[in-house]
């Protein structure tokens, strides 16, 4: 389940990233991570903090629900 949701907040990092037509280096740049950990955000082999996730929407300019979406819920349950 983790890695699904990560899988999932990182397919959104990188169409967001995409549509605003940025590199990963130049969005890594931006938020001031190396290349390689936005690369490994971006595919799942990285867990970001709640930070850089909040720099990377800040970034795109977007709102930071937008890089949740569709991420599965942990059911308590």
């Amino acid at each position: 389940m983790a890695n699904e949701r990560l899988k999932t907040l990182g397919n959104n990092i990188r169409a967001e990233r995409m549509r605003k037509r940025l590199s990963q280096m130049k969005l890594a740049e931006l938020v001031n991570i190396s290349t390689d950990s936005l690369f490994k955000i971006e595919n799942a082999k990285q867990t970001p903090s709640a930070f850089i996730i909040f720099d990377i929407a800040t970034v795109l300019n977007i709102p930071i629900e937008e890089l949740f979406k569709d991420v599965p819920k942990i059911d308590y349950n």
